[in-house]
């Protein structure tokens, strides 16, 4: 599908546009973290009460949340396809004792339904989190993104080059924290399902990467008189067509996740549209901008290497025809 008749957009000569704007987004998300003391974490990290409730006859979020006024902690969402009538609520974790605290507030939640009018419910599912299994699953998710990382080093460095590969990683590291910045901004919770993701829209940010860079080992053969940046520009308009399809359907699918898959899945759903819009970005504009400065420096060493060698040259050639002179005198 031919989207773009041979596109020649300058990517390359708008990199610092594109720096300024991630540095803002980026600076704007820790501001806010620091006035909200960090980014909210949810029951799966920091431990509490979770009940999913079902109602004989429609009944909407406002309702439950009135009906709990005696709870003073809550969050009620809908759960589920709202034909259903399926309700989840949400305690935080309150007081040192673990089991009775979290076990009491399931139990306020269901004396204050069922002292309510709103009729017949069933208490589908309830789980209970504690903080050592939040901390467990803290720990879990760091170490799961730092071995994806690892792998992705290794793999982009022995398939491509070094350079490639930390293109990669700073864009892959620069996606999670417009990630982080615009949860913080939205007030997203991190939960398992963000951290879940989280290391899709990884796997998706470097996918891209390699689609380019792949281009770029290929046009290598046959524009090896082209500066490195006129060669990455040229392979980043060469893939745009395909970028851009793939990042729309993907796009399109996650737009539908986050308006039809309710509240469960809205957290998930918005870091999906993050991830791809910041992925197909930081491929463009900070992987491949990296690799070139790397391969850039690079060559100038080298550059400096061989015209330092040629300089040192011509002082050794009076040298040794000097000797040469002495021998002919003495054989002489």
């Amino acid at each position: 599908m031919a989207l773009f008749k041979e596109p020649r957009f300058d990517f390359v000569g708008r990199r610092w546009h594109a720096f300024f704007l991630s540095a803002a987004v980026i600076a704007a998300g820790i501001a806010m973290l620091f006035m909200r003391g960090g980014l909210p974490l949810g029951i799966d990290f920091s431990g509490g009460s979770l009940i999913v409730l079902q109602f004989e006859r429609p009944t909407g979020e406002g309702a439950v949340r009135d009906a709990l006024a005696v709870v003073e902690e809550k969050v009620v969402q809908q759960y589920g396809d709202p034909e259903a009538n399926e309700v989840l609520v949400r305690l935080p974790l309150a007081g040192p004792e673990v089991g009775a605290s979290l076990e009491a507030g399931a139990n306020q939640v269901v004396d204050a339904l069922l002292a309510s009018d709103l009729g017949e419910f069933e208490v589908i599912s309830q789980e209970l989190v504690g903080p050592v299994i939040g901390e467990e699953l803290q720990r879990r998710g760091v170490s799961a993104f730092v071995f994806a990382m690892a792998g992705i080093l290794l793999y982009i460095g022995l398939r491509f080059r070094f350079s490639f590969a930390v293109g990669a990683i700073v864009a892959v590291a620069h996606d999670i924290a417009v990630t982080l910045s615009l949860l913080t901004f939205f007030g997203y919770e991190l939960s398992l399902n963000v951290v879940a993701a989280m290391l899709t829209i990884t796997g998706y940010s470097v996918n891209d990467s390699i689609v380019i860079f792949d281009r770029v080992r290929e046009n290598l053969r046959t524009m090896r008189r082209d500066t490195f940046a006129h060669l990455v520009n040229t392979s980043i308009n060469q893939t745009l067509a395909r970028t851009i399809i793939t990042s729309g359907t993907t796009g399109a699918a996650v737009v539908a996740l986050f308006v039809l898959g309710g509240e469960v899945l809205r957290g998930f759903a918005f870091t999906m549209i993050v991830g791809v819009v910041s992925g197909t970005y930081s491929t463009i504009f900070v992987a491949a901008v990296i690799a070139i400065a790397i391969t850039e420096r690079r060559s100038a060493r080298v550059q400096r290497s061989i015209k330092a060698a040629a300089e040192e040259k011509p002082q050794q050639a009076p040298v040794q025809r000097s000797k040469r002179r002495s021998r002919r005198a003495r054989a002489s």
